[in-house]
């Protein structure tokens, strides 16, 4: 898989069917090794062992409905009460980061109503703070870790 622009972890890959998988350690099973499963795999990683959110409260491919048809948001991070506070939307290293996918982000976000977005390739990482009284958005620096959301 390509080199991205997140740590390295530890990881488990088979072969299956003649299809790569990779051991996802949040949903406790192989899933299939794509571009963007790679960037997923590593941005929740980072989270976690970096950002010290708590892998309890992360929930990857988490189901909704979006304008009436079934979506899988890439990860929800939730606090300690279970409300969700960050949703993340990751691509592969090849699709560039724009208006579309964050607008897609924002589209999930509708159903969440978190107050932090997080979209990334592996490459690139744009995290924003919404503001849902004041109806608007602000890109942060960095991603926050978990103690500041």
């Amino acid at each position: 898989m390509q080199n991205i622009n997140l740590p390295a972890f530890d990881y488990l890959i088979r072969e299956s069917k003649q299809r790569k998988q990779i051991f996802d350690v949040f949903r406790k099973k192989y899933v299939v090794l794509t571009p963007e499963e790679w960037v997923r795999q590593h941005l929740a990683h980072y989270l976690v062992n970096e950002l010290h959110y708590p892998k309890g409260l992360m929930h990857l491919e988490a189901a909704l409905e979006n304008n009436g048809m079934k979506k899988r948001a890439d990860i929800v991070i939730y606090n300690k009460s279970l409300t969700p506070i960050l949703l993340c939307e990751c691509k592969q290293p090849a699709v560039k980061l724009s208006q579309a996918v964050f607008d897609q982000v924002a589209q999930y976000n509708i159903h969440f109503r978190v107050p932090y977005l997080l979209i990334s390739n592996g490459l690139e990482h744009y995290c924003a703070q919404v503001d849902f009284e004041k109806n608007q958005i602000s890109f942060l620096q960095e991603i926050p870790a978990f103690n500041l959301l």
